[in-house]
């Protein structure tokens, strides 16, 4: 073992009191080492609720919403089946469905409310998203063209007064030119179920029925709104959507997942980002303890030091002894912050629940949150980057004390011992 390390471990495991300062100095450590650990174990549980909350919302938008859709100019297009066909070519592309997007007004009795009507083939539909998961009453494959039927989101259908066997009437914006002016188009439909995906945009706006029959009311005649595509890779779908865009012509347009639902995850990348940065100077000022740490150790260990450089040890050697404790106590922290931190993101679905019912009270209450419970995604990239600007951050708190403790000037430190 190098002798710069032996002594510098020596000085960290160092028992001896005298005045109560190396005491002192030991508990300013513990301090540091403490402060390091718990921004660290912060940093972890907090980046991996965030990467939850960031895996669920993609979960819950993409369980309705497609990872790439394939657009017509002026909301139709005519010969969706080639689109279809071609865009099944491509070796990402799993499963396609057509559909028909417009929008009406649903209303039962007295009560009224704007919707986005979607026309889908209910067998097609299923292998492009995950509505059939979320159903709550009813299934999807109750709408059959010709009769009329709709599944209503459950928002939707509680502000309507509307349960699965009641009658709605749905009116579209296209008219009917007559004698007497233009008079809505107006067709009664039978709800035959409702979903919940947890998602306010949907859940309340959201209608679905079959494809011919939004084509009849819409007035869409063989054409439809576009083609719904998933891929076995739904981070690949802003490449897929360019390559498919080249591949089809100008006259359909490719719009992917990322980009029709932008501002929600740029949101909670921000946030990530802001949050990490925040959490950070907790470990910054634990880390940056270390440097009133070592200056104190360096001022008691002044002929310690002297005595060294007199026996020959290089001004470099002495910088190492004094990095060796500052940079332990770093590891130190770090290692216990990413064992707890890794630990308590694992458990949050345990650790929360406990602390809502000593306390009391609920943190996200189902009646004013859509995700209600804290989810948790550990990823091993930002625990490797945690930790390793913590490790940073503490050996940079080490370099002015220890470059202090190399000037010590051994004459001087000596005169009155």
């Amino acid at each position: 073992m190098r002798y710069e390390l032996l002594v510098g471990l020596r000085y960290t495991r160092a028992r001896r009191n005298y005045g109560g300062r190396n005491r002192f100095i030991s508990f300013i450590s513990l301090i540091s080492m403490a402060g390091i650990a718990l921004g660290v174990a912060a940093l972890i549980v907090v980046l991996s609720v965030m990467n939850g909350f960031q895996k669920e919302l993609r979960a819950r938008i993409l369980g309705v919403a497609s990872h790439v859709q394939l657009l017509g100019a002026g909301n139709r297009l005519e010969d969706w089946q080639r689109a279809a066909a071609l865009a099944s070519e491509h070796p990402r592309v799993l499963a396609s469905a057509p559909f028909v997007n417009a929008q009406g007004m649903l209303a039962n009795g007295q009560m009224v409310r704007g919707s986005v009507v979607r026309g889908i083939l209910p067998q097609r539909e299923e292998q492009v998203a995950e509505i059939g998961r979320h159903m709550r009453a009813g299934k999807l494959e109750a709408l059959r063209a010709g009769e009329f039927g709709i599944v209503l989101g459950s928002d939707l259908a509680r502000a309507l007064g509307a349960q699965p066997g009641d009658k709605v009437a749905l009116i579209a914006p296209q008219g009917q030119v007559t004698p007497a002016g233009v008079i809505p188009r107006l067709k009664q439909f039978t709800v035959v179920g409702l979903f919940e995906v947890g998602m306010h945009e949907f859940d309340s706006a959201l209608a679905l029925v079959h494809l011919e029959d939004a084509q009849k009311l819409f007035q869409f005649g063989a054409a439809v709104s576009g083609v719904r595509l998933k891929l076995d890779d739904l981070f690949a779908a802003r490449t897929v959507a360019r390559e498919l865009m080249a591949k089809l012509g100008p006259e359909v347009f490719a719009s992917d997942w990322t980009r029709s639902h932008a501002n929600f995850f740029r949101a909670v990348e921000i946030e990530k980002r802001v949050m990490f940065v925040i959490l950070l100077l907790i470990v910054a000022v634990a880390a940056f303890n270390i440097v009133s740490t070592l200056v104190m150790l360096v001022t008691d260990k002044q002929a310690d030091i002297a005595i060294l450089r007199t026996l020959g040890a290089s001004p470099g050697s002495i910088v190492q002894i004094f990095m060796v404790q500052g940079t332990l106590i770093g590891i130190i922290g770090t290692l216990i912050g990413v064992a707890g931190g890794v630990l308590l993101a694992f458990n949050v679905d345990v650790v929360v629940p406990a602390i809502e019912q000593v306390l009391g009270f609920k943190f996200l209450a189902k009646d004013v949150y859509y995700i209600s419970d804290l989810p948790s995604d550990v990823q091993a990239r930002d625990v490797t980057t945690i930790a390793l600007v913590s490790l940073a951050l503490s050996f940079l708190a080490t370099l002015y004390p220890s470059w202090r403790a190399s000037r010590v000037n051994p004459a001087e430190a000596l005169r009155y011992e």
